[in-house]
């Protein structure tokens, strides 16, 4: 439990700082323009990190995933769904030793659903703004690295789980 803790920590702190970083410095915003408040949320320019492969393009997510439900008012639905599935996993893992592969993928999901909450609660939406393209596609969509930690954990705790059940 103390990996899945410290993994959590890590990558919300991790997740939180470039998210810092890249609203702050990168892209020059200040707390006043995105505040939940403030209204519009900004849309500054994109930078180029490594073009055509790495790109700065700041997305506000209101939604859950690729920006569905967006034109719903589910800031407040999306934080709790969230704290309920942080807590869901926290209990699963505690019900039974597992491997320290599956306390690391619990603390990568915990992480990023924490930095994601955050930003619901600080901004209103979620802060994407990394987009990757490769080989003639062009991504429309943007993320950060709560997201990537989201899934690198889900998928973890899919593929490592037996849950008890073995093999005849």
């Amino acid at each position: 439990m103390r990996l899945m803790t410290w993994t959590a920590i890590a990558i919300f702190f991790l997740d939180q700082v470039i998210k810092f970083h890249v609203l702050f410095n990168v892209f020059g915003l200040s707390w006043d323009q995105v505040r939940p408040e403030s209204g519009i949320l900004p849309y500054p320019p994109p930078v180029d990190v490594f073009d055509p492969y790495l790109r700065l393009t700041m997305a506000w997510n209101r939604g859950v995933n690729f920006g569905l439900f967006a034109a719903f008012d589910m800031r407040w639905v999306l934080i709790g769904v969230a704290l309920v599935i942080s807590v869901a996993v926290v209990w699963w893992l505690r019900r039974a030793p597992r491997s320290r592969w599956m306390y690391l993928a619990g603390g990568l999901l915990l992480g990023g659903a924490i930095g994601n909450v955050i930003d619901r609660l600080l901004y209103g939406a979620v802060a994407d703004f990394l987009n990757m393209s490769c080989c003639g596609f062009t991504n429309p969509y943007a993320f950060n690295v709560a997201d990537i930690s989201i899934f690198v954990g889900a998928v973890g705790l899919a593929f490592l789980s037996d849950d008890g059940k073995k093999a005849a």
